[in-house]
């Protein structure tokens, strides 16, 4: 019965995400390494976030600000913290005036990555940050795994969905890629990454919603060995419903006859 509710819940999220596009934001950020900070909140370099409806994106990065502010990208590790608390002022402008909706991320849940990690580092620069709500934020991540079982793809998951479902993606780049382009000081390649990652996500949750996405789950990993599993599987079905209700038919008719003979 768990794997059914925690499928149900998932399946009726979905529903509410695309009939709802307009209230969706997708969001995803890169940043220095946490492995190399030593217990410091890392360093931001872009954030990058799309609407669900229309896919029109914004992206905030250090070295469009750097731009803006006339600092030569050789220039830019010197006068990092400034042009990072500018673009962190910019990115928490946008979420005061989006703050009513909805925000899609992939594993952005703690404080050393994650909305906590944004919030707690415009603190350090000396910024007050405007903080989302919790209930107004959706884990992209956690949604797939209620949805279709803990191991509908193998790790790294975003990796492995990709090759699984044939997407390939410009200009991305895994943590190990972003970690080094970091340390190199390609701030530039950082961002398109970021883009490119909001990109990706938005394809996850249009093909998952068309009941496209490929994964590797089986039918009892998705909806679990209840009768209610094997409903909504059938029900999920583009015949589904029809089905059900000829075999309740049937099935009506059956005892009907049966309860003829008796009385």
């Amino acid at each position: 019965m768990t794997r059914f509710k925690d499928h149900k819940g998932a399946a009726k999220l979905l529903k509410q995400i695309d009939e709802n596009k307009s209230d969706y934001l997708i969001i995803h950020y890169a940043c220095e390494s946490f492995f190399d900070t030593n217990g410091r909140t890392p360093h931001v370099t872009s954030i990058a976030v799309k609407k669900f409806d229309d896919g029109q994106a914004e992206l905030f990065a250090i070295h469009k600000i750097a731009e803006i502010k006339h600092v030569p990208i050789e220039k830019i590790t010197a006068e990092y913290d400034n042009l990072e608390k500018e673009m962190l002022r910019r990115f928490f402008d946008y979420v005061k005036i989006h703050i009513e909706q909805k925000w899609i991320h992939w594993n952005m849940r703690d404080s050393n990555y994650g909305f906590k990690a944004l919030e707690q580092r415009y603190l350090v620069l000396g910024g007050t940050p405007t903080v989302i709500p919790d209930s107004n934020k959706v884990d992209l991540s956690r949604l797939f795994i209620h949805l279709y079982g803990k191991g509908y793809i193998d790790n790294p998951r975003i990796q492995s969905l990709l090759k699984f479902n044939n997407i390939k993606p410009l200009n991305f780049l895994d943590g190990k890629q972003e970690a080094k382009a970091f340390n190199d000081h390609n701030y530039v390649e950082l961002s398109f990454s970021t883009a490119s990652k909001v990109d990706i996500f938005a394809n996850f949750l249009t093909q998952s919603i068309d009941k496209k996405l490929k994964v590797k789950s089986k039918r009892s990993e998705i909806y679990g060995n209840s009768m209610l599993g094997w409903y909504d599987f059938i029900a999920e079905k583009p015949y589904g419903k029809p089905l059900i209700w000829i075999i309740g038919v049937l099935i009506s008719g059956i005892i009907g006859a049966e309860l003829g003979h008796i009385f």
